[in-house]
């Protein structure tokens, strides 16, 4: 009994030898958390939390196969994984489907998200380029670096898919920033962009010529909810009267009227988090954000830790982009940005968006397990 115990004992060792316990518990309370405000969400309906759970499986399967690739096989194959991802953002102009615009591929067991595959490949070809180039960058290897953005970047926006645009486009910038590029390029940028919004706010040709009439709601809404209460305004008033009510401790596990009540829109979705709010109050909301907070930290902290300038830019790009994820949606539901159709990371329902992030944590876990192994 001794001798297969043991050996249990040593392939359980092995099989998980590569993952980073402190990042695997955080993700499975987020998961866990998600599954139950999704139960609650779908009004009890175990359908929806049995796909949800499967794509979890999923996603957890990705990051321990990722956990197990050593950065440097990563690395040689990156610009072949970049170029696979370009494939279906391609062709989901063509034949991609979406309530406004091609952003999914109907695969028939499921849709699937090309632009999410971006979130990961995207930061893998920008730290890759970078690596090559002596750090930091010179213009020359900036301006290489900013067409492997823009490109799926651009693809994206043709969709039309901004939040996830901006998202996947951030993802690359931190890897510019983490490879030391200095202030001032970023200044001018967002002095170029800020010019570009203002354009598109203030000129009429701007506005109508590029701004198609869901994005030119949303901005309108942004600036004034009450302006259309019962048509653009009504999903954000009912999200901050969901977080309102929620006060401090919610109301408690499926007892939430605003989602419950069909008033906040895409709750199992895009405005999930403001059915946590509601029904957990600020003590669950709280608890969620110290989750992502260990989550972003531990992986910003294996990034600082790796001797290895890839591994380092990709690991702390894919760290600061969650960041921005978690802050985007959450200042998207409570008023504070405009609402831009960005998911809650492991909350919201959605499998291309969980497996791909999930992908990514295997991936910053590969660079802390093969730096130890050198050790």
């Amino acid at each position: 009994m001794s001798v297969i115990l043991r050996w249990l004992l040593d392939m359980f060792v092995r099989f998980t030898r590569t993952l980073d316990w402190v990042l695997l518990g955080a993700l499975l309370a987020l998961m866990g958390i998600g599954l139950a405000v999704l139960h609650s969400a779908g009004s009890g309906n175990m359908g929806l939390v049995h796909s949800q759970g499967a794509r979890y499986v999923v996603g957890l399967g990705a990051l321990w196969l990722m956990s197990r690739i050593p950065p440097a096989t990563l690395r040689r194959a990156t610009p072949a994984v970049y170029a696979v991802s370009l494939v279906p953002l391609i062709a989901v102009l063509f034949i991609g489907t979406g309530r406004s615009g091609a952003h999914w591929i109907n695969l028939g067991v499921f849709y699937f998200q090309p632009a999410e595959l971006m979130k990961l490949s995207l930061p893998m070809m920008a730290a890759w380029y970078l690596n090559l180039a002596p750090l930091p960058p010179r213009a020359a290897h900036l301006l290489v670096a900013v067409a492997i953005i823009a490109l799926p970047t651009g693809l994206i926006l043709l969709q039309p898919d901004f939040g996830t645009a901006m998202l996947v486009a951030a993802s690359g910038v931190f890897a510019l920033y983490l490879a030391g590029v200095s202030w001032w390029w970023f200044a001018i940028a967002f002095a170029g962009a800020g010019t570009a919004a203002m354009l598109a706010l203030f000129a009429p040709i701007a506005w109508f010529s590029f701004l198609r009439p869901y994005q030119q709601d949303r901005i309108l809404t942004y600036r004034d909810p009450e302006n259309d209460p019962l048509g653009a305004g009504w999903n954000i008033i009912q999200s901050k009267i969901a977080i309102g009510s929620g006060g401090l401790d919610g109301q408690g596990w499926g007892k939430g009227s605003q989602s419950h009540l069909d008033y906040v829109p895409e709750h199992t979705t895009d405005f999930i988090f403001a059915v946590l709010a509601e029904e957990f109050g600020w003590i669950g909301v709280a608890v969620v954000l110290a989750l992502y907070a260990i989550v972003i930290g531990r992986c910003l902290w294996i990034a600082a830790e790796s001797r290895d300038g890839y591994a380092r830019i990709l690991s702390g790009a894919l760290a600061l982009a969650l960041f921005v994820y978690v802050v985007v949606n959450g200042g998207m539901i409570s008023g504070l940005l405009p609402v831009v159709g960005v998911p809650m990371p492991l909350l919201s329902f959605g499998g291309t968006a969980a497996v791909s992030l999930l992908a990514g944590i295997g991936v910053v876990m590969s660079v802390r397990a093969h730096a130890q192994a050198k050790r």
